[in-house]
C-alpha cells in the first residue's frame, strides 16, 4: 500500500498504550495503529476483541456472531461509473438485457424463500440510464421513469410474492429517493469505500471517472440516510491506493455520521482483491494482516455498540484472524446465489462457516437484514407497511431471525378506511390549563442523535459577526430609503448586514423606513383572518431538534384525530365565524397516504367554502414519497380534493448548514423550494416563513430572504412572509445546550423591518406572530413594517408545547386591541388577501364508518 508516512516504533508504542488505557483515539493515533504487525498486532487484536465482547454482552447475546441468509439479486450490471477494480459493472452488449425482468427477480427470490433465506440483497450500478441509452429505453418500454422507480417496484413484488425483506444497494441516493424507498426496504446500504479525494479526482486513481465515487457525494448520501431514518450499512474498501491517514479519516467520517444520526447498523471492512480484465488487475491484493489491523482499529474507533463485518469469502481460511480482530458479523451468506460482485470467490457453506465460528469460541446466529435494535424499535426505523413482514421473521425478544419462520409473501398495503381518535385529543385546550405532561419526549436521549457531535459540527460552522461600520450602516439606510429591494443584491451585502444587525437610532430609522414602505404598499389597515388551527396528529419520528410538539406513539401527550373529529372542529370554527382552517401534523407513520386528500374532502363537505390551508412541504414530500408518486401528482390530487393553499412552514432556515443541525431529518432546502414552486405552478399559493433565533446567524437570515425572493421572482405564489421567533423553553436543542433562548427584542424588530424593505415589490404582506411575540411586542412591530397579525387560531398547540406563554387563541376584540395600541385600524381578510370574506354555513352530513388504527 503506498504510504508516505513513516511510523516510528515509539509512536506505535504510545498509541498502543493509549489503547490499553481505554483512551479515545484520534485520527493520527488510528493511522499509527494501522501499521501494527507481529506482537503489536496481537496486542491490538486482543484489545479490539475485548471491546467487541463487551458490546455483545451489553446487547444481551454474549459470544454470538451473526450472519444474514440471503439471495443476491443483480438487478442491473450497467453503471454510469468506471471504477478501476470492478467486474460487476459491464457494458450493454455483454448482457442479455439491461435489467433483470420482474419474473427473473421473483424467480431468484422464490428460490431463496424455499431455501429459508430472509433477505433479498438488491445490488446494481449507479443510475445506468444516465450513461446508457439501452437502459433508458428498457425502463421507458416498461413504464418506469428511472432505475429507482424499478427498484421500488421490484422490492414491492418481492415483499408481496415471497416475503423476503429487501436490502437495497442502489448507490448514491438523494434525500427524496431515500424517503421514497424506505417504505419498501427494511434496510439499505452503500460502501463509503474511502474519503481519499485524490483517488477520485486524479487520473489513474481507483475512482477516476466515476461521478458517484466523489467522497463528499457519498458522505452526503450516507448522512441523508440517517436524516430519513434508514437502518444503513456502509464500510471501507482497503488497498485501493489510500494511505493509512486517509484510511483512518474514512473510519472517523463513518463514526461522525453514525453519532449524528444513529442509523449506521454495521461497518464492512473489505479487502481489495485484484480481478482480471480490470485496470487494477496487476495491483497486489490487500494483505490480510493489514485487513485485521484495519478491522481492529475500526472496532476501537466505532466502539462496542457498532457491528463490524468482514466478507467471509474474501479472507481465505483466516476466519479466526477476523474474529480476533473484532468482527461480530459475517454479512450476507447465500445458499442459493453467487456473490455477483466477486463471483470467483464463492461464499462458504453456512454449516462450514458456523463450524469455523464455533472453533474460535463463538456461536453463529441468523439475523435479519435490519439489525436487532432497529427491528425492536419499530416505527422510527422500519416503515409501518413493513411491520408485518418484519414481525413474521423476527424473534420478538431478541430482534434476531427466527430460523424456522415460514418465508411467504404478504400484502404490502396500507390500512383501509379511517381511524378513531386516540390519545390526548384534548391537548388543544388543556395545553393552556394542565399543560404538557413532561418537558421532553420519552426518547429524548436517542432520537435526536449525538448532542456532542452536533456541538462540534455547530462550532465548525459558526463565524464571528462582521464588524459593523458606521459607513455601512449609512449606506444600508440609504439603500433602504431609495431602493429597498436592492438590500438583497449580493453587491450590497455589507450594507445589508449592517442594517440587519443595527441597534439604537439606526434600528429606529430602519423601522421607520419599513413602516413608510408598508403604508405605501398596503395602507394602514392591520389585517387578520378568522381561522382555526387543527393539528391532526403529533405522532412523529423525524426528530427535529427544535420541535417540542412531536411525540412517540405511546407517549402520554400523543394524540391522533379521526376525520370525523377534524370535520367537527371545522364546523365549530365556521360557527365561530372562521373562513379558514390551518391543518398540519406530525409525520405520522400510521397515516395512510389517502388520509391527506380525505381530510381536505371531509372539511370541505362539512363546511362548503371553508378555505383549507394545509400540509407543510415536509408533509407533502413525505406523503408523496410514501405513495410513490411525484410531488406534482400529489399536489394535483390535493387541489382536486379542495386544498386552497399550503403553509410555507418547515422552512426554518433555508440553508442546509443550519438545517442539519436544527432539524436532523427534515427535507433539504432544495426540496422545500421544489415543493412550494410546484404548488405555485399548479395555482396553489403558499405563505413563506423563517424561524430564527436558535443556532442561526444574521448572515443566514439574509441568505434565507434571498432564496424566498428568488422563488417569488419565478412563481409569484407567496402570499405573505411570516417571521417565526424560536420558542426555546421546551425545545430539545435548547435543553441540550446548543441553541440560544430565542431572538432578542432587537432581533425581532430588525427582522420584521428588514423583511418589509428587502422583499418590497415581491411580497406585499409581512405578518407578526402574536402567539410567539406576545401582544406588546406585536404592537411595536406593527409600527415597524408589519401589516398583518395572522389568525385568531382558536387553538394553538405547537408553540404552546414549546413553552410559549402567549396563549392559544385571540378574539377579534383582542386582535383589535393590539392594533389599537399600534395606532392602526383593523380589517378581516381572507387567507390569500384577495377574496371577499363571508360567513360560512356548515352542511348537514352523515358520519362515515371509520376503522380503528393499529398502534405502531
Amino acid at each position: 500500500m503506498p504510504d508516505p508516512e513513516i511510523i516510528s516504533p515509539s509512536a506505535l508504542r504510545r498509541a498502543l498504550r493509549r489503547v490499553r488505557d481505554g483512551a479515545t483515539l484520534d485520527v493520527t493515533e488510528a493511522a499509527v495503529l494501522l501499521a501494527a504487525r507481529g506482537d503489536q498486532l496481537d496486542e491490538l487484536l486482543t484489545a479490539a476483541s475485548r471491546v467487541r465482547d463487551a458490546g455483545l454482552v451489553a446487547a444481551g447475546r454474549p459470544g454470538v456472531v451473526t450472519y444474514s441468509k440471503n439471495v443476491f439479486i443483480p438487478l442491473t450490471r450497467l453503471c454510469r461509473d468506471r471504477c478501476h477494480y470492478c467486474t460487476f459493472a459491464t457494458v450493454p452488449h455483454r448482457l442479455p438485457a439491461a435489467y433483470l425482468e420482474r419474473d427473473e427477480v421473483l424467480d431468484i427470490a422464490r428460490k431463496g424463500a424455499a431455501a429459508g433465506c430472509k433477505e433479498a440483497l438488491f445490488t446494481l450500478g449507479d443510475r445506468p440510464e444516465d450513461r446508457w441509452p439501452q437502459a433508458r429505453e428498457w425502463l421507458e418500454a416498461r413504464g418506469y421513469s428511472s432505475t429507482i422507480d424499478y427498484v421500488r417496484a421490484s422490492a414491492i413484488a418481492v415483499l408481496e410474492e415471497t416475503g423476503l425483506l429487501p436490502h437495497l444497494n442502489p448507490g448514491v441516493l438523494s434525500w427524496e429517493e431515500l424517503t421514497r424507498l424506505k417504505p419498501v426496504a427494511a434496510s439499505m446500504g452503500m460502501m463509503l469505500e474511502t474519503t481519499a479525494e485524490r483517488l477520485w479526482s486524479e487520473k489513474g486513481g481507483a475512482h477516476y471517472g466515476s461521478p458517484d465515487k466523489e467522497p463528499a457525494v457519498r458522505l452526503r448520501a450516507i448522512t441523508d440516510a440517517g436524516r430519513v431514518g434508514v437502518p444503513y450499512t456502509t464500510g471501507i474498501l482497503i488497498g485501493i491506493g489510500e494511505n493509512r491517514t486517509e484510511r483512518a479519516e474514512s473510519i472517523f467520517a463513518m463514526r461522525s455520521a453514525s453519532r449524528a444520526h444513529g442509523h449506521i447498523q454495521e461497518i464492512i471492512v473489505q479487502n481489495f482483491r485484484a480481478k482480471p480484465d480490470t485496470a487494477m488487475a496487476n495491483d497486489p491484493d490487500a494483505d490480510l494482516d493489514d485487513l485485521a489491523a484495519t478491522i481492529a482499529v475500526t472496532r476501537l474507533v466505532m466502539g462496542p455498540k457498532m457491528r463490524v463485518q468482514a466478507p467471509p469469502n474474501l479472507v481465505g481460511d483466516e476466519y479466526a484472524l477476523m474474529l480476533r480482530a473484532g468482527i461480530d458479523d459475517w454479512g450476507g451468506v447465500s445458499p442459493v446465489t453467487l456473490d455477483h460482485v466477486s463471483p470467483e470467490m464463492p461464499w462458504p457453506a453456512i454449516d462450514e462457516l458456523a463450524a469455523h465460528t464455533a472453533a474460535a469460541g463463538f456461536t453463529m446466529r441468523e439475523r435479519l437484514t435490519a439489525y436487532p435494535p432497529y427491528v425492536l424499535a419499530g416505527s422510527p426505523w422500519i416503515d409501518t407497511r413493513l411491520h408485518g413482514h418484519v414481525a413474521a421473521l423476527a424473534d420478538p425478544e431478541t430482534g434476531l431471525a427466527r430460523e424456522d419462520a415460514p418465508v411467504v409473501g404478504r400484502p404490502w398495503q396500507e390500512p383501509d378506511g379511517g381511524f378513531a381518535s386516540s390519545g390526548r385529543t384534548d391537548l388543544n385546550s388543556t395545553i393552556d390549563t394542565t399543560g404538557r405532561t413532561d418537558d421532553r419526549r420519552s426518547d429524548f436521549s436517542e432520537v435526536y442523535g449525538d448532542w456532542d457531535e452536533l456541538k462540534e459540527e455547530l462550532a465548525r460552522q459558526q463565524q464571528s459577526a462582521p464588524e459593523r461600520l458606521d459607513s455601512d450602516v449609512r449606506a444600508g439606510l440609504d439603500i433602504a430609503a431609495s431602493d429597498p429591494a436592492a438590500l438583497l443584491d449580493p453587491a450590497n451585502h455589507a450594507a445589508a448586514m449592517a442594517v440587519l444587525t443595527s441597534d439604537g437610532a439606526a434600528l429606529d430609522e430602519l423601522a421607520r423606513l419599513a413602516d413608510a414602505v408598508r403604508r405605501d404598499v398596503v395602507g394602514d389597515d392591520v389585517t387578520y383572518v378568522v381561522n382555526r388551527n387543527i393539528n391532526f396528529s403529533n405522532v412523529c419520528y423525524v426528530g427535529c431538534r427544535f420541535c417540542a410538539f412531536a411525540q412517540r406513539e405511546r407517549d402520554t401527550d400523543a394524540f391522533r384525530l379521526s376525520l370525523d373529529e377534524i370535520a367537527e372542529r371545522a364546523v365549530e370554527a365556521a360557527q365561530a365565524g372562521a373562513t379558514e382552517v390551518c391543518v398540519q401534523g406530525g409525520i405520522d407513520p400510521q397515516l395512510p397516504t389517502s388520509f391527506y386528500a380525505d381530510l381536505v374532502r371531509a372539511v370541505r363537505e362539512a363546511v362548503p367554502g371553508m378555505h383549507v390551508h394545509a400540509f407543510s412541504p415536509m408533509e407533502i414530500v413525505s406523503a408523496a414519497a410514501k405513495a410513490g408518486v411525484s410531488i406534482e401528482d400529489w399536489l394535483t390530487e390535493l387541489k382536486e380534493a379542495g386544498l386552497g393553499s399550503i403553509p410555507g412552514t418547515a422552512a426554518e432556515i433555508l440553508d442546509d448548514e443550519v438545517r442539519w443541525v436544527l432539524t436532523k431529518g427534515k427535507l433539504p432546502a432544495a426540496q422545500w423550494i421544489e415543493v412550494v414552486s410546484t404548488a405555485h405552478r399548479l395555482g396553489i399559493p403558499s405563505s413563506s416563513t423563517m424561524m430564527y433565533g436558535h443556532v442561526d446567524e444574521p448572515r443566514h437570515w439574509l441568505g434565507h430572504l434571498r432564496t424566498l425572493a428568488s422563488v417569488q421572482d419565478e412563481t409569484g405564489g407567496f402570499t405573505e412572509f411570516v417571521p417565526l421567533p424560536f420558542v426555546h423553553t421546551n425545545a430539545p436543542i435548547y435543553l441540550a445546550g446548543l441553541a440560544r433562548p430565542g431572538p432578542t427584542r432587537r432581533d425581532n424588530i430588525a427582522v420584521h423591518a428588514f423583511a418589509r424593505l428587502a422583499l418590497h415589490g415581491r411580497i406585499d404582506h409581512v405578518q407578526c406572530s402574536w402567539v410567539k411575540l406576545g401582544d406588546d411586542l406585536s404592537a411595536r412591530i406593527l409600527q415597524g413594517g408589519a401589516d398583518d397579525m395572522g389568525g385568531t387560531l382558536m387553538e394553538e398547540t405547537i408553540s404552546r408545547m414549546a413553552g410559549s406563554e402567549n396563549g392559544s387563541a385571540r378574539t377579534v376584540a383582542e386582535l383589535t386591541a393590539i392594533a389599537t395600541a399600534a395606532g392602526r385600524p383593523v380589517r378581516q381578510r381572507s387567507t390569500t388577501y384577495r377574496e371577499p370574506v363571508a360567513r360560512l354555513e356548515p352542511a348537514l352530513r352523515s358520519t362515515p364508518r371509520l376503522l380503528p388504527l393499529t398502534p405502531a
